[in-house]
């Protein structure tokens, strides 16, 4: 069985993680698999958005520690270098809008993962776990980076060093994640914004991406000088041609992430 299922449905690229049996935590083919499905969603211009959720009732419970304690497991190091980081590395630099439907249990590195997407959603009976300090690790997967640009660094600390589980209401409510829906509406609601995403200005959202990750550790007159270069490569754009006439015509506007 195929630890990572892809396919194309129209625009969207639809990423199951699929270990169920695990929980969708992840082991060395995993995470392989997912960076080589990660570079085709980014090379495929037919593909405009990205879905990604998990297999069963987790979305990811994170590392495999099976795979850790076997007798030619990987360093921890590997599992970082090979691994996670450029996962994360991959969800963050691809210009193309990346969905989190988060249909379960999303701890450790499953947690941090799904947190480096842009649109994060999740059922409401699913929950969030900083569990690393729970066998005497940090978090990774950009976690250090990206919890406290999201939550606060008073929160975050707390979260990281007492495991708590966070459930999706409560994830919502303190801004890790963009919104819940109840369980028996979820996979159509977070597949919706997908779709919805993939009709969308892609380039431009893609730009936007570009302009968020500077963001994060820019000045104010830095920014501005951003915004004003990625406004002008935005303006030039087949979709920004397209939304003016719409606009003025009074029709809804036809994207082609051009």
């Amino acid at each position: 069985m195929d630890s990572i299922l892809f396919e194309k449905r129209g625009a969207v690229g639809h990423i199951t993680l699929n270990r169920p049996e695990k929980y969708n935590s992840f082991n060395r083919e995993m995470a392989l698999a997912l960076q080589g499905v990660l570079d085709e969603c980014k090379s495929d211009a037919e593909i405009r958005a990205i879905y990604m959720t998990g297999a069963g009732k987790a979305f990811s419970a994170g590392q495999d520690l099976g795979e850790i304690v076997a007798e030619d497991g990987p360093e921890l190091t590997t599992i970082l270098t090979e691994h996670y980081n450029p996962i994360v590395s991959r969800l963050r630099a691809i210009e193309k809008p990346i969905v989190a439907a988060v249909n379960g249990v999303a701890a450790g590195a499953g947690a941090n993962i799904a947190l480096a997407c842009d649109i994060v959603v999740a059922t409401e009976s699913a929950a969030f776990i900083q569990a690393f300090s729970k066998i005497g690790l940090i978090p990774d997967s950009g976690g250090t980076y990206t919890l406290p640009r999201l939550v606060g660094y008073q929160k975050a600390a707390a979260l990281m060093m007492l495991g708590d589980k966070v459930p999706a209401v409560e994830a919502e409510r303190i801004g890790m994640i963009y919104n819940f829906f109840a369980d028996e509406d979820f996979q159509e609601k977070s597949w919706a914004i997908a779709e919805k995403l993939s009709k969308m200005p892609t380039l431009g959202l893609g730009l936007t991406k570009r302009a968020l990750n500077y963001a994060l550790d820019n000045d104010l007159e830095r920014q501005l000088a951003i915004e004003d270069q990625l406004q002008s490569a935005a303006g030039q754009t087949e979709d920004y041609a397209e939304g003016v006439q719409a606009f003025l015509g009074k029709r809804p506007p036809v994207f082609k992430g051009k």
